[in-house]
C-alpha cells in the first residue's frame, strides 16, 4: 500500500523530466534552424568586408607577415630576440576584425 503514492510520484517524476528534455530539444533544433536562415538571408544580401575584400583574413598586424617580431624586456636593449607573433600565433594572416572572419558585413 505504500508502494503506490511512490510509484505515482516516480511516474510525474519521471514526465516532467521527459517534458523539460523533449521542449528543450525541440526549441533547440528550432533556433539551430532560424540562425541557419538569418545567416543565410545576410550572406545573400549582405556586402562584401571591405577590410579583407570578402575573404574573412588579411596579413597581420603586428608581425606584418612575418611571423616573429622583435622583442626585448628592457627599455634600452642590449639584444633583441625574435618571438612568435602573439596576434596571428605565426600563421602570419588574423581573422578580419570588421566581418569577425564572415567574409561580409
Amino acid at each position: 500500500m505504500a508502494r503506490e503514492p511512490i510509484r505515482f510520484l516516480r511516474t510525474g517524476a519521471g514526465v516532467i523530466l521527459g517534458g523539460f528534455v523533449i521542449i528543450n530539444a525541440v526549441s533547440s533544433a528550432a533556433i539551430g534552424a532560424f540562425r541557419l536562415t538569418t545567416v543565410e538571408k545576410q550572406k545573400k544580401n549582405g556586402l562584401a568586408c571591405r577590410a579583407c575584400r570578402g575573404k574573412g583574413f588579411y596579413i597581420c598586424k603586428l608581425c606584418k607577415g612575418n611571423a616573429t617580431i622583435k622583442w626585448s624586456p628592457l627599455y634600452d636593449p642590449v639584444c633583441i630576440n625574435p618571438c612568435l607573433c602573439p596576434t596571428c600565433d605565426g600563421h602570419r594572416v588574423q581573422r578580419c576584425l570588421n566581418c569577425i572572419g564572415k567574409e561580409y558585413c
